[in-house]
């Protein structure tokens, strides 16, 4: 049985493992992903959102996003993902994901990956490279991140390979309690990190130059972002934050402006308050391709607002299935298609006269 015979089943903890020290590496996969979509040469299908018409559940969702990435990378896959807000309550994780990878030959499964280590690892890949590209103070020391959770965390991870003087993260949450224990897991990335706990989002803008907003907001709550320094850079990875007027007195940027111009985010918001999207200056892959200015204005305020594609999370997946199969990682599956139709051993079809092509009983 050959690799591609059977599906590759890889667990959560393997793939943290598999991925451990590979940030500037998936960094560098999620540029490629982007700029490749920007080529057009990928399929990239909106995202389909499941939502639970019962009273409480508001906030909970289930997304599919399918996708195919051309041009090097030549995979196809799909990510199925859900956000239940209310399972941190549970003492679980908000978010669960799988992530199917499909050939592109036969369109057969191939490997079947726990996901939300991917979605947060590409999450935090694509908003340090909008941050490396966009900032441009590269000394930076100072972070803030708005929602002390498992998306933060990870940009912080990977801010930190791109931006290694970062040495005080000024933190905001709902839960002050939380806030303290993300300053305290924190120090596992890096024990020159200080953790300085603030009340509200605006103190958090005041209080760094790089913002990350990571939280679970259905509606916007930020309106005013004048605490900010001149040439501040807002990573705004959960779209909504922040409130239209924000959003049209901004630099902005986008990954995608078709896809982040949906479900009710910020930047949707803004399109349906001014009837179009002038406001969007650029795509990100336009800057890192060099075909648009990072920051025409330095002493604007820059906001990054990532949709998050589907394609890279095919990129990074790809990856973990190419390291768990050259490290021997991971549950091979053999065995789980049927018999193609029709195919009979042998000795079966000799004794029933053989298999007729377009007879059926």
């Amino acid at each position: 049985m050959s690799d591609r015979d059977d599906i590759l089943v890889v667990r959560g903890e393997e793939i943290v493992s598999l991925l451990e020290g590979r940030e500037r590496q998936v960094i560098d996969l999620v540029r490629g992903a982007y700029e490749v979509h920007e080529r057009g040469e990928s399929s990239l299908p909106h995202s389909s959102f499941l939502r639970f018409p019962r009273p409480g559940q508001e906030r909970d969702r289930v997304i599919a996003l399918p996708a195919y990435l051309g041009d090097g990378f030549d995979v196809a896959g799909i990510k199925w993902i859900s956000s239940f807000p209310g399972n941190l309550e549970r003492g679980i994780d908000r978010a669960s994901a799988a992530l199917i990878l499909n050939s592109t030959e036969t369109g057969r499964p191939q490997a079947f990956l726990e996901s939300s280590v991917i979605s947060a690892k590409r999450t935090a890949a694509s908003a340090a490279l909008g941050a490396s590209v966009l900032h441009r103070d590269a000394d930076v020391s100072r972070l803030g991140l708005v929602g002390c959770g498992l998306i933060n965390f990870e940009i912080t991870r990977f801010l930190l390979a791109v931006f290694p003087g970062i040495r005080t993260l000024v933190l905001h949450d709902m839960d002050p309690a939380r806030a303290a224990l993300f300053g305290r897991q924190a120090r596992r990335l890096s024990d020159r990190l200080e953790a300085v706990v603030v009340e509200s989002p605006a103190d958090v803008l005041a209080g760094a130059p790089l913002v990350s907003f990571g939280t679970t907001a259905v509606t916007p709550h930020v309106g005013d972002v004048s605490a900010c320094p001149p040439g501040a850079t807002i990573l705004h990875v959960s779209l909504r934050d922040l409130t239209p007027e924000v959003i049209l007195a901004a630099d902005n940027v986008v990954d995608d402006a078709d896809h982040v111009c949906r479900a009710q985010t910020s930047v949707h918001l803004a399109e349906q308050q001014t009837g179009g999207r002038d406001f969007i200056r650029s795509s990100l892959a336009r800057i890192t391709s060099g075909a648009e200015p990072a920051r025409p204005d330095p002493e604007r305020i820059s906001v990054f607002s990532p949709f998050g594609l589907g394609v890279l999370d095919l990129a990074v997946g790809q990856l973990v299935q190419e390291l768990a199969r050259e490290q021997g990682i991971g549950t091979r599956i053999g065995d789980f298609f049927p018999r193609p139709w029709g195919r009979e051993e042998p000795e079966t079809a000799a004794a029933s006269g053989g298999w007729s092509p377009g007879v059926s009983s």
